[in-house]
């Protein structure tokens, strides 16, 4: 990749995770180009251990465009694992997240980002923008279980947010970084945030069916590990307290 050809300072990361995408990565980055052709960005796609050849579209579509850059895990390590290695070498002051399949519509990344410019200018730790899909296109049971798994997780956390398993978000790099990071971190972004001291705000966002592939996540599996997760989340609200320190005179 050459330097020179990417603006600098990149004003925004795109960080896509995918595994087995292949069919889904040339169409998704042609709409993110088309989508943000008037900022200063950059895409990052990280092949989380796939076998259907996705590292080699990516490789191909980062040859023809210098804003587009892949990584790949060696062996899978999971969505969260993915935009963790994404965010790290990303050079952009405000990161956007979206899943690899399509169904999220790259044409809201630039609302996202300017609303959260706008909170930017509130003075808080940082800011997340979740999408909220508000008319999602996926299985009667995926909806289903996903609403009542919002609202016990709201309920619990109160992390002041409908949706949080929408892969669309923006919020700053530096904020991401200060999060602890572990597995399916992704979902807990919004309290993690909150516990940081952010500001969190959500955005309706387009919501599409999947076209091409075949999705990652089943729903028995999703609810196996969901109870683990969120009492860990619960720990760590619980057992950090934010300081606010004032320099000595």
């Amino acid at each position: 990749m050459n330097p020179s050809l990417t603006p600098s300072p990149l004003l925004l990361s795109v960080v896509i995770p995918m595994r087995n995408e292949a069919t889904n990565a040339g169409p998704l980055l042609a709409e993110i180009t088309a989508a943000l052709g008037g900022l200063a960005y950059e895409v990052i796609c990280v092949d989380d251990g796939g076998t259907d050849g996705t590292d080699a579209v990516l490789a191909l579509a980062a040859a023809a465009d210098p804003r587009i850059r892949g990584l790949r895990h060696v062996a899978s390590c999971g969505q969260s694992a993915a935009i963790v290695s994404g965010v790290r070498v990303a050079r952009g002051d405000w990161i956007a997240t979206l899943d690899g399949d399509g169904q999220n519509d790259p044409a809201d990344i630039p609302r996202l980002l300017a609303r959260a410019q706008a909170e930017g200018l509130s003075g808080a730790a940082g800011v997340l923008v979740a999408g909220h899909r508000v008319n999602r296109r996926d299985t009667r049971v995926k909806r289903l279980t996903s609403r009542v798994a919002n609202a016990v997780r709201a309920r619990l956390l109160g992390d002041a947010t409908p949706d949080t398993g929408c892969g669309l978000k923006v919020f700053g790099r530096q904020l991401f970084l200060d999060l602890p990071a572990f597995d399916h971190m992704h979902r807990y972004l919004p309290a993690l945030a909150l516990r940081a001291g952010a500001v969190v705000v959500s955005e309706a966002v387009n919501h599409r069916p999947r076209l091409r592939g075949i999705s990652n996540y089943g729903t028995l599996d999703r609810l196996l590990v969901a109870f683990m997760d969120l009492v860990g989340v619960i720990w760590l609200q619980r057992r950090w307290k934010r300081p606010v320190a004032t320099p000595l005179p």
